[in-house]
């Protein structure tokens, strides 16, 4: 059979199966039955949709006010509502409101608030007012090195050093503090503070479920400070007690604070002789002067008892306490005393006395601070403050594991550390001290 003969037979075969199959498929449309059965197209579902507007409760607005510039009648709270979960007298000017509102429905059905960072308030029109539903924000720990070298002092360091991405200005002010506090009884940061300086700290940095970062505390320290060494790491005890211990296990704190002021800038170091800014005469000079803003609390470096409370010529109002062991500290210039602070009171170390002033011989506010040994006059960055507490010998050995498990994580490269998984298991073979 030629090749011409066999194309024409399959074009013709081809022609005649599909003339079968749709004489077929009229049959069947026209009986309105189908010899198969096509599998149902199910119905997407579109997801309601809703618009959101932010405002912010200004000051000297009522909540009344913020609603009513979003189109309502004013706040009520539904009386059901659980008590101090939600109290509107109590807003601060700043707070951010999130009103959610339907794509068809002309005013907001839901509102936002967040009122804590651990913490937004869900706030659901019902008919007899409003009523609030309790938020938690999830919050997830994550552990930070941060290395710098100080020139100026610590805040600079950290400013220049550490990113916005790492902390915010403000959580690095934190963290500035934080810090002299931490280090208080060994180090005074506005005294101490040598070009050069080192840095390395471990810190906590949280982060909430909607990406925000702020900055939870110091977990351990090594500073260079004026050629000396100090470390610290974090440590809590059984009964929930925290505290810092240097790498021997002996607390941080002493008998005395370095500074009796919470923001400290000094002004005038001890010297044997020095020119009275007022007087115009030099004479010897038995203290440090720590300049501060007028009103700032002024603490008690150590434990004592109130001796002396009152007006004192050139030293203003004074108040004195007596320590253990000879030792009384005095505290000039204040502009006001604390309350319930008199004669014979038991005083503990960090209690606020008293408020910084200018009154009696004062150029400006400032503390006029004083450390006498039996009556003689010492300078207290030289003078014995004390030693710190061992840890007790039934926690030697817990200890000594905090202490392998932060020192490894201090010396991990400088940023957030990944997770605390990629690391060695340091429980099991740390020493015992």
């Amino acid at each position: 059979m030629s090749l011409v003969r066999r194309g024409w037979l399959r074009q013709a075969g081809a022609f005649l199966f599909s003339s079968a199959v749709l004489i077929a498929a009229g049959g069947f449309a026209w009986r309105g039955s189908w010899p198969w059965h096509p599998t149902p197209v199910q119905a997407v579902t579109v997801a309601e949709l809703f618009n959101e507007r932010v405002d912010t409760l200004r000051r000297g607005e009522t909540l009344s006010d913020l609603f009513v510039r979003q189109g309502f009648d004013g706040f009520t709270l539904s009386p059901r509502a659980e008590s101090g979960l939600f109290e509107p007298r109590r807003l601060r000017p700043g707070l951010v409101f999130n009103f959610i509102r339907r794509s068809q429905d002309s005013l907001p059905s839901k509102v936002l608030v967040r009122t804590s960072p651990e913490q937004r308030v869900a706030l659901q029109l019902a008919t007899d007012g409003w009523w609030p539903r309790a938020e938690t924000i999830a919050w997830r720990s994550e552990p930070v090195t941060l290395t710098g070298r100080i020139q100026t002092s610590l805040y600079d360091a950290l400013d220049m050093e550490v990113s916005d991405s790492l902390l915010s200005v403000p959580e690095r002010i934190r963290l500035a503090w934080d810090l002299a506090d931490v280090f208080a009884w060994q180090v005074d940061f506005s005294r101490d503070i040598r070009p050069g300086d080192t840095f390395r700290v471990l810190i906590e940095r949280l982060i909430s479920e909607e990406g925000e970062i702020r900055y939870g505390q110091v977990l351990a320290g090594d500073m260079t400070i004026g050629g000396q060494h100090y470390t610290a790491y974090r440590f809590t005890t059984p009964d929930g007690t925290t505290g810092f211990c240097d790498a021997a296990g002996l607390s941080l704190k002493r008998a005395f604070l370095l500074a009796p002021v919470s923001f400290r800038r000094i002004s005038s170091t001890f010297s044997a002789a020095r020119l009275h800014p007022i007087l115009g005469i030099v004479r010897r000079h038995e203290g440090i002067d720590f300049a501060a803003d007028e009103g700032t609390p002024v603490m008690a470096a150590g434990d004592g008892v109130v001796s002396r409370r009152d007006w004192t010529g050139g030293y203003g109002n004074l108040i004195e306490l007596h320590h253990a062991n000879g030792i009384v500290t005095r505290y000039g210039h204040l502009s006001d005393f604390a309350r319930d602070v008199v004669v014979g009171t038991r005083v503990t170390q960090g209690e606020v006395i008293g408020y910084v002033g200018s009154t009696g011989l004062a150029t400006g506010p400032h503390l006029h601070y004083e450390f006498r040994v039996d009556g003689v006059s010492r300078d207290p960055h030289t003078a014995d403050l004390g030693s710190g507490d061992p840890i007790p010998a039934l926690l030697e050995r817990d200890f000594a594991r905090e202490r392998a498990r932060l020192g490894a994580l201090l010396l991990w490269p400088e940023g957030p550390i990944p997770s605390l998984a990629m690391l060695p298991d340091l429980t099991a073979s740390s020493p015992t001290n």
